[in-house]
């Protein structure tokens, strides 16, 4: 076997050079030229070397030749002595030791994920500081009682525990902050409940550690709902040879119109539920209808594309609003200009002035069928809702987009506003959500129904209507969000089961009258049963402290 000598660097070189004029030597100069320009004819140096490593006063006698030895060889032997070599530092040991590891990567992943926040902002540490100072002039400093590090009796591993402690104690050493501390519960005679001493309640509250502690403040308690009187079926109205998709209540309180699949518009008289007028124009669904509170006018819209605008003294139509590229599924007056704002399926809100037809403005920004669509008289004076599930408001003076509303996860068929608060409701497949003007934060879930939602409606009494295609119609309290009462329509007799969808709703000027609009072809009213008490019908709520869904 070969032996292996140490030997340095200069040695290595000096020694190269003599096996180089070692084997020149023993050439004639003519030779020793031709070696020079032709090196392959040379003896190796390398196989010189390594005869002289192996025994350095052993040189091969002058033109001998030797065979390289493999390359394997010297990679496996110079494998055996880098391991013989740094073993001892960066060996066995070092690998097996779990603990170690571990440790490692739970010290790595902390400083990844908290090094930016191991120290307060200087406002945030300003502020404390100036709390503390108040508290200690006020009247002596109430002793912060350190909780105790969770155990293995409250669910966490103990090793972890300890390795945790470890790596926060080690890089927060010159740190005030105990926001990577685990902190469990304090014991009990410390003095840090209530009834411990003077101020010792909040203890920790000054801490950045504090944030996940459940705070006891008004804002996370639930709304306690007011009770409401259960609705009943009062009237059901049929007329329609289609499904009905469209109401509107005129301003007076005296009639009401609908618009259907039969391509006619119809009005009725709201104290008797009888036939006043037909009017026929469209050839396709009517889709939407609204009555102008200043002028003699009704605006109707549908899916032939057309957009009309019918005199009520003369029974006729007066004005046609032409643009829309295909069907117009929603539509709605501003309260206070004399503009019309109609949407549909080519994905683009329209802006018209009544007057003079012209198409004003046009709010695109949807990717899909703008579906529902309400003004109002503050900002944001326009709000949408589409098929790509999203909410828009609108700057109706800048024609821009105001806010994007995302949290629905499936497309947006109704929109309500409240006629005295400043908030509004959005429906989709499961989902109501309530928001607040004018920049669209979004306030609560109501809960409690199933089925796409096709229509919203909210009076005056903060009671919320929902109407879905399965017919379920659910009554929330616009407040707290509480369901009061969940009822099935009823399909007229001669209809199928699947023809019990609900279209359209609306409540009457006084809010104590609910006008539905369904499959069955029929138009029903519903009131506020008179007899039901607190006592016959008790609010069946309970709070709840489970995590709020967005």
């Amino acid at each position: 076997m070969t032996t292996w000598h140490q030997t340095s660097v200069p040695s290595l070189a000096r020694m190269l050079n003599e096996a180089l004029n070692h084997a020149l030597a023993s050439k004639a100069p003519s030779e020793k030229k031709r070696c020079l320009n032709n090196p392959s004819q040379l003896t190796h140096p390398s196989t010189l070397v390594i005869q002289t490593m192996a025994s350095p006063t052993a040189i091969a006698p002058p033109g001998t030749t030797h065979a390289i030895r493999p390359v394997e060889d010297f990679i496996r032997e110079s494998a055996k002595r880098t391991r013989e070599v740094f073993a001892s530092d960066f060996g066995n040991p070092f690998l097996l030791d779990d603990d170690t590891a571990r440790k490692e990567s739970i010290s790595s992943k902390i400083r990844l994920e908290y090094a930016t926040v191991r120290e307060l902002p200087p406002a945030l540490a300003a502020k404390q500081a100036a709390a503390k100072n108040k508290k200690r002039i006020g009247g002596g400093v109430a002793p912060v009682v350190s909780k105790p590090l969770l155990t293995e009796v409250d669910g966490v591993d103990g090793s972890t525990m300890k390795m945790i402690e470890g790596v926060t104690a080690k890089a927060g050493s010159t740190s005030t902050s105990t926001s990577l501390t685990i902190r469990g519960r304090a014991p009990a005679g410390s003095g840090a409940g209530v009834g411990g001493g003077m101020g010792t309640g909040t203890a920790q509250r000054e801490l950045p550690g504090s944030s996940l502690v459940r705070k006891n403040n008004a804002a996370a308690q639930q709304i306690k709902p007011m009770w409401h009187p259960p609705w009943k079926l009062m009237r059901v109205i049929s007329g329609h040879l289609g499904w009905v998709r469209a109401l509107a209540v005129e301003p007076g309180n005296q009639w009401f119109c609908t618009g259907a699949g039969d391509r006619t518009v119809k009005i009725w008289d709201l104290a008797s539920g009888s036939l006043r007028l037909t009017l026929t124009g469209h050839i396709s669904t009517v889709r939407g209808l609204a009555v102008s509170p200043r002028h003699p006018y009704l605006f109707s819209c549908g899916e032939d594309k057309m957009v009309k605008c019918w005199d009520l003294e003369s029974n006729r139509v007066i004005r046609h609003y032409h643009g829309h590229l295909s069907g117009v599924y929603s539509l709605a007056l501003h309260p206070t200009l004399d503009v019309l704002i109609t949407s549909g399926r080519d994905g683009v809100a329209r802006v018209w002035d009544m007057r003079t037809r012209t198409n004003v403005m046009v709010l695109s920004g949807h990717q899909g069928t703008v579906s529902s669509v309400v003004a109002q008289e503050a900002d944001p004076q326009v709000i949408t809702g589409s098929m790509d599930s999203t909410v828009r408001l609108w700057d109706l003076a800048a024609g821009k987009s105001m806010a994007v509303l995302t949290h629905h996860k499936k497309s947006v068929r109704a929109l309500a506003t409240h006629p005295k608060e400043f908030t509004f409701a959005s429906g989709s497949a499961g989902s109501i959500k309530q928001w607040k003007c004018p920049e669209g934060a979004f306030m609560q879930n109501f809960e409690g129904f199933g089925g796409i939602v096709n229509t919203l409606s909210v009076n005056e009494d903060d009671v919320l209507f929902s109407g879905a295609d399965n017919g379920e119609m659910c009554f929330f309290d616009w407040k707290s969000g509480h369901r009061f009462q969940k009822i099935d329509t009823i399909a007229q007799p001669g209809s199928l089961d699947a023809e019990q969808g609900v279209f359209c709703s609306t409540f009457d000027r006084t809010g104590l009258r609910l006008i539905t609009g369904e499959a069955d072809k029929t138009i029903k009213v519903w009131k506020q049963d008179g007899d039901a008490t607190e006592e016959t019908h008790p609010l069946d709520w309970k709070p709840t402290l489970q995590r709020v869904r967005f």
